[in-house]
């Protein structure tokens, strides 16, 4: 049984973020993308059910973009250098398993976080949104730089155990065991069904 406070789900977001094609393709040697998928699709379905948002954050970028990335960004300038992810590319688009509603926040970025380069955190504040439930791929990139900064701004955070997913297995477990339990109830998705419900 979970130890977690039970959530409001009219106050709630389900964070999905970078499941898109290109970002998957990164896991294929390190897990089952099918059942990753299967876990999101399941926890979108409880948190719609329930009355609560779904978020989502997705990486493109457009020329100018590109262009306005600096040689001493050392993650990102090897993606300007060779013009890849771009916005438009179907490599980039959100999974067709977790396709996005009408009613859904979708943001793109430009860096790791889900928040830095984004109105992510102004759209969910203006639906009167206090807590996260983080999903994710990779652990080490969007969700790490999306929990810290979340936390900074004072949300309740939940990150799914079995909704994030990174190339490097133990990058992905110091991370969910050691360093996001002082910022977030680690849960996973059976307990989100759970919690969501005693809400």
């Amino acid at each position: 049984m979970s130890t977690a406070p039970a959530l409001d789900p009219a106050r709630t977001a389900l964070l999905v973020m970078d499941y898109q094609p290109a970002i998957l393709a990164l896991l294929s040697e390190s897990g089952d993308c099918e059942t990753l998928l299967g876990r999101v699709e399941g926890a979108i379905a409880d948190v719609r059910t329930n009355g609560g948002t779904i978020a989502y954050v997705r990486v493109g970028f457009t020329e100018t973009d590109w262009d306005a990335i600096p040689a001493v960004n050392k993650s990102f300038a090897p993606v300007a250098r060779h013009r890849v992810m771009h916005h438009e590319d179907p490599a980039t688009a959100i999974h067709e398993r977790l396709a996005p509603q009408d009613s859904d926040i979708i943001v793109r970025k430009i860096r790791y976080g889900g928040m830095s380069t984004t109105d992510l955190d102004q759209q969910l504040r203006e639906r009167g949104i206090t807590t996260l439930v983080v999903s994710g791929i990779s652990t080490g990139g969007v969700v790490l730089s999306t929990v810290i900064d979340a936390a900074d701004r004072d949300y309740q955070l939940y990150v799914l155990s079995d909704g994030v997913a990174d190339p490097d297995t133990e990058v992905h477990d110091v991370l969910l065991h050691r360093v996001f339990p002082s910022r977030a109830h680690i849960i996973d998705t059976a307990e989100l069904h759970a919690l969501l419900r005693a809400g």
